[in-house]
């Protein structure tokens, strides 16, 4: 077990998503993430260096994440249309389920380093990928009618992401329900 993978480095993560949705990452001092652990700054340390590897983890935690969700929700062998409804509904789930951590990862991305981000956004086009994927196959075959699937995509995207900012409200309580509206939805954009 790597120091990261410890107890103590998942207590401090969890504190960090917890003060960078609450305040964002400019608003989060490592001290303060130590306050919410009763612990001392300096014990931090030896599992991340730095408030941005903090972040990092965060970032590739999230980010692999939801790309395995979506990679084992996606059944190629399923018509288009089929395959685009369970995979919205898992981005989207996904994202309500772990709506802080989502949150961050979408949002507090300025704090990372030029090469820490460059591998976080690698992540992120393997995410698009699989949306594109199907976009493609359902338009190659006929069973959807939209002609620029790069904006499908973007707004399919955009739907599922744009759930952390907000998730929970007064409507909207229950992840699986909101992914099943999400994948309806995605679907009747399509056709």
């Amino acid at each position: 077990m790597t120091t990261r993978d410890s107890a103590a480095a998942e207590r401090i993560r969890q504190a960090a998503i917890a003060s960078f949705a609450e305040v964002g990452y400019g608003g989060t001092s490592t001290r303060q993430i130590a306050k919410r652990l009763n612990m001392s700054a300096a014990a931090m340390y030896p599992h991340y260096k730095s408030k941005e590897e903090l972040l990092y983890a965060i970032a590739m935690d999230g980010h692999q994440g939801v790309l395995s969700a979506l990679r084992k929700a996606d059944n190629d062998s399923l018509p288009a249309a089929e395959r685009l409804r369970i995979v919205i509904e898992e981005f989207t789930r996904w994202q309500a389920e772990h709506h802080e951590l989502a949150k961050v990862v979408q949002y507090e991305l300025h704090g990372l380093t030029r090469e820490h981000y460059r591998t976080i956004t690698a992540i992120r086009r393997e995410t698009s990928d699989v949306l594109a994927a199907i976009v493609h196959r359902g338009i190659d075959s006929g069973e959807f009618t939209v002609t620029a699937a790069d904006d499908v995509v973007l707004a399919l995207s955009s739907l599922c992401v744009d759930v952390c900012r907000w998730f929970p409200s007064r409507t909207h309580q229950d992840p699986v329900e909101l992914g099943a509206a999400y994948g309806e939805l995605a679907v009747r954009m399509v056709r």
